[in-house]
């Protein structure tokens, strides 16, 4: 029996975007929306989407400006540094 690991976790893993919000909250969101959260710092952030991406820091991409949680995966281009 083969086992199939969810999306969120697989190892072709997509593109994590963290980066804060208007409120300077820290955001961290899946590039097709598919999960993501908000979290007190930018080290909890990172350590959620190292989770969720199946520990793939270089698809962690950390936005250069503002990013605002949305889930219904219209996450747009944006400048962004890489984490790893």
């Amino acid at each position: 029996m083969k086992l199939v690991e969810p999306p969120s976790c697989s190892a072709a893993s997509t593109v994590v975007f963290i980066g804060r919000n208007h409120r300077g909250q820290w955001v961290a969101q899946q590039q097709n929306g598919l999960y993501g959260g908000l979290f007190v710092n930018r080290a909890q952030a990172v350590k959620y989407a190292l989770f969720e991406n199946g520990q793939h820091p270089e698809m962690i991409v950390e936005l250069s400006r503002e990013i605002e949680l949305d889930m219904r995966g219209e996450t747009a281009s944006f400048p962004a540094i890489r984490v790893a």
